[in-house]
C-alpha cells in the first residue's frame, strides 16, 4: 500500500514499504506536452540516471539512502524511507548548527566530482538520533568543474538569505568551514572566488 508524500514538478513521492522496510516510491510523471516516445525515454533515462548517482554516492560515504529497487519501464526508484526532519523545519538555531555538516557533505559530493543540483535545506533531513542526510539527487551530475560546484553553493547560500535570515551569517560560515574542511583551502577559495563572480554577474543583469 502507497500513500501520497509530495507531489513535485516533476515526481509524485510515495510512502510504502519493501521488503517490510519502510521505503519511499519517486515516480516520474508522464508529461503531457511532450511526445509520448520522447517523455518516456526521457523519463527512463533520469530514473536510471538517479538511482545510479545514488549508488555512487553512497560508495563513497556520502549519507543517502539506500536504493532498493528501480523500475525503469514504469519511471520508479524504490528506496530507503530516512526518519526525521528536513533542516528547512528545524528551530533557527539548530539550523545553523547543521549547515557545518550540510558544507561537509556538499564538499564531500564535490571532491568526488558530483553536484546535487539542488542544494537547499529542504533536502538534508535531521534524524531522530542525530545524523545527518542529504535527498533529492534527481537533478545530480557528475561534474568536476569548479563552476559547477559554485553553482550548488551559490543556490543553498540564496537558500539560507531568503528562508533562514536571522541565521544565514553563522549558518553560512559553519557551512564555509565545514565544506573547506571537506576540499581543502585552495579549492575552498576556487569555488568561493566563483559564488562571488557569479552574485556579481546577477547584480549586474538586475541594474542593467
Amino acid at each position: 500500500m502507497r500513500s501520497l508524500v509530495r507531489r513535485g514538478a516533476e515526481a509524485d513521492i510515495l510512502a510504502g514499504e519493501w521488503d517490510g522496510r519502510p521505503s519511499i516510491v519517486k515516480v516520474r510523471r508522464a508529461k503531457a506536452y511532450r511526445h509520448p516516445e520522447l517523455d518516456g525515454r526521457l523519463r527512463r533515462q533520469r530514473t536510471v540516471h538517479e538511482s545510479g548517482i545514488l549508488s555512487l554516492v553512497k560508495s563513497f560515504g556520502v549519507p543517502a539512502p539506500l536504493v532498493y529497487f528501480v523500475d525503469a519501464a514504469r519511471c520508479e526508484i524504490v528506496m530507503q524511507r530516512i526518519p526525521g526532519t528536513p533542516v528547512h523545519d528545524l528551530p533557527a538555531p539548530e539550523i545553523a548548527r547543521c549547515c557545518g555538516r550540510i558544507g561537509g557533505i556538499a564538499g564531500l559530493l564535490h571532491r568526488n566530482g558530483v553536484m546535487h543540483g539542488d542544494l537547499t535545506t529542504s533536502n538534508f533531513i535531521l534524524q531522530p538520533e542525530g545524523g545527518l542526510r542529504v535527498i533529492d539527487f534527481g537533478l545530480a551530475a557528475r561534474a568536476a568543474k569548479p563552476e559547477d560546484h559554485a553553482v550548488d553553493l551559490r543556490l543553498i547560500k540564496e537558500i539560507l538569505n531568503s528562508a533562514h535570515a536571522g541565521v544565514m551569517e553563522e549558518s553560512w560560515a559553519r557551512l564555509v568551514r565545514g565544506y573547506g574542511s571537506a576540499v581543502g583551502a585552495a579549492r575552498l577559495g576556487r569555488v568561493l572566488g566563483l559564488v562571488s563572480a557569479i552574485e556579481a554577474r546577477g547584480r549586474y543583469a538586475a541594474v542593467v
